[in-house]
């Protein structure tokens, strides 16, 4: 389980596609050193330490996480949040996040707000209604406070400080980037229990 506090941000070193996915080199954002066997998010995306080295570590991506995430076009130098587990005994700082990613979406407008920005996503087909004013989102592992939700125009917003602006590779998103998208659990439940 993870907060959706990034820790660190990363670049990717290299991708090996294969027949079954892709295998990632990424630094390690000073988080390191990292076991065998370790889960990680890797913007937003709960992933398992193969290997690992000074500085750098690795990660397999098979295809079913490739088609349902941004994993399928990161390239060398595209840069990537990171968090580690969170620990039994550690803060939950941000909300409950699986690092199992629903979907993705489009950023569809930035909007600089004195020092603050705004930042317009699509609501994602099929999980509109697990996006509500006030909940919660992790988009690229980052946990978010969703602002404000227009039905009509297919969109939500999110504001961001300077710090999770300045902290994660929000600052590297523009119009037309795809996001990974996890939408709130406890939604989810809620929304299965309401349909017995």
């Amino acid at each position: 389980m993870f907060t959706g506090i990034v820790e660190a941000t990363s670049r990717v070193e290299r991708v090996t596609d294969t027949e079954d996915g892709r295998r990632l080199r990424l630094e390690d954002g000073g988080l390191g050193p990292f076991e065998h066997g370790q889960s990680i998010s890797v913007s937003g995306v709960c992933l398992t330490v193969e290997e690992y080295g000074d500085g750098w570590f690795s990660v397999f991506t098979a295809s079913e996480t490739l088609e349902k995430t941004t994993l399928d076009a990161v390239e060398a130098g595209d840069g990537v949040n990171v968090e580690r587990a969170m620990p039994v005994d550690g803060r939950l700082d941000g909300h409950v996040v699986q690092g199992h990613v629903d979907t993705t979406t489009d950023v569809v407008g930035v909007e600089r707000v004195g020092e603050d920005w705004t930042f317009t996503f699509a609501l994602p087909d099929g999980y509109e209604r697990y996006v509500a004013p006030k909940g919660s989102v992790a988009l690229d592992g980052i946990s978010l406070t969703v602002a404000a939700v227009d039905d009509d125009a297919g969109t939500f917003d999110v504001a961001i400080i300077p710090t999770t602006y300045d902290e994660t590779t929000l600052a590297e998103r523009a119009v037309g980037d795809r996001v990974n998208v996890e939408v709130d659990v406890v939604a989810k439940y809620v929304d299965r229990l309401d349909s017995y």
